[in-house]
């Protein structure tokens, strides 16, 4: 139940951040929760602008845990989220209790054509070019999901390259809210300070929390762009060059699968680092000084714009930019092949990865359950073509040539050159293409 003001603060249930549930809290101000937590870093405690609710669930990932309850001490202590400059949408560095970014969080709420979207290019679009407004082939203001459902499938497919992702709920005076929100927690504020016992009849105090996505924050990566440049004037070491190959090949496998419609050399990253183990052998008058190959790592951020419950086909493919690396050219390694191949060639692991995806995209309040089930027909079609490519020896390059499918659960309705999968699964070969189209 609520939490009398000044009282103890219930104990923060952290899960999957799929099933949350939403209950109301009371009162909480800073000073009783640092206390029992941890004194704050910075500066003493003040009163809490926001409220922290116990809407974040994650039983079955301590760590994760953990760092949200850093998130949340660190704005009851005055370090709030700073927004990001670039970008199209409103998105936060995370920080912890002494002012390091933990993570990255990007509101439903402030999505590029969300209703709170502080940037106003986006505003500006869509009251000037209407027509050309938005991704006719996602479902819109569901990015937050698509980010979160990028991890879950890295995760099941044991990729590796996209950084811990979850949905969470934060709050912070320094998200863009409207004038009523801030004009309501204002005055419920005020009320608690002159009449302390009105705070039984409101539900919450503060500001209202929003959902989004909170992504693990990456320390030592550069754009791909940048290290692609470096690598041609100054070439990689042979195992180095392997692991990157494999690396990038993983890159390829998620978006291919989640059919990214967003992916550019600007929005990948990667680390690389020389290292020395420091061993010196000394034999007489000669030394030598044993190295370490460098290491070498991809992440793959910005991952909202996937999903989409049809292939591109009206005015932009939305192609994937590394189909023009020298990378694409190689053949998937057989290092690749047997990570991935034996899981997606499974129709029992594919539809566990369609049920996990179910479970997280059903929570949005905009979820449409036939909207959903077009998704999953484009992510199985792409799932069918990459096991084919994988097994005949095929290049990412000649992947992203393949004809588009779409494995639908319907075996009527469906136009075009229509093969029987099973009793349940249909494929159709999408052969309409988009105005400007690379392919």
């Amino acid at each position: 139940g609520p939490a009398a003001p000044g009282g103890p603060r219930p104990p923060l249930l952290l899960t999957a951040g799929v099933e949350a549930a939403r209950r109301p809290l009371g009162a909480v101000t800073c000073s009783s929760s640092a206390r029992r937590r941890s004194s704050c870093a910075r500066r003493p405690c003040a009163p809490c602008t926001g409220h922290a609710v116990d809407l974040n669930i994650f039983l079955d990932d301590p760590e994760f845990a953990e760092i949200i309850q850093r998130a949340e001490q660190a704005v009851e202590c005055g370090v709030f989220p700073e927004r990001i400059s670039q970008g199209s949408s409103g998105s936060y560095f995370v920080k912890d209790p002494k002012g390091k970014s933990i993570g990255v969080f990007k509101p439903k709420s402030e999505e590029p054509y969300g209703h709170l979207n502080p940037k106003w290019t986006k505003y500006f679009h869509k009251i000037c070019c209407p027509c050309c407004f938005g991704r006719g082939c996602l479902v819109p203001n569901q990015g937050y999901l698509s980010e979160a459902g990028a991890y879950l499938v890295d995760d099941k497919l044991g990729l590796g390259v996209v950084p811990k992702t979850k949905v969470v709920w934060l709050v912070s005076e320094t998200f863009n809210y409207s004038a009523i929100d801030r004009a309501k927690s204002r005055g419920k504020k005020y009320a608690l300070e002159k009449v302390p016992k009105v705070a039984k009849k409101f539900n919450r105090i503060g500001l209202p929390p929003k959902v989004g996505s909170l992504q693990l924050f990456v320390e030592g990566y550069k754009e791909a762009d940048y290290w692609l440049r470096k690598f041609e004037t100054d070439p990689l070491p042979e195992n180095t060059r392997k692991e990157f190959q494999s690396q990038f090949e993983r890159l390829v496998i998620l978006d291919y699968i989640i059919r990214n419609t967003d992916r550019g050399n600007d929005n990948w990253l990667v680390r690389y680092e020389k290292q020395d183990d420091g061993t010196d052998l000394s034999d007489k008058d000669i030394q030598w000084t044993v190295t370490k190959d460098p290491i070498i790592k991809i992440a793959a951020i910005d991952n909202g714009l996937a999903f989409p419950f049809k292939h591109p086909d009206e005015w932009r493919a939305y192609p994937f930019h590394w189909a023009w690396l020298s990378q694409a050219k190689v053949p998937f390694s057989q290092e690749t092949r047997d990570l991935v191949l034996p899981r997606i060639s499974d129709m029992n692991f594919v539809q566990d990865l369609c049920e996990d995806l179910y479970e997280l995209f059903k929570t949005d309040k905009g979820f449409d359950k036939a909207t959903f089930e077009n998704q999953m027909s484009v992510m199985r079609g792409q799932i069918l073509n990459l096991t084919q490519a994988l097994k005949d020896g095929k290049s990412p390059l000649q992947l992203v040539q393949m004809p588009r499918v779409i494995v639908e659960r319907s075996s009527t309705g469906s136009q075009g050159r229509i093969v029987h999968l099973s009793n349940t699964f249909t494929q159709t070969f999408h052969s309409r293409k988009p105005f400007f189209s690379s392919w």
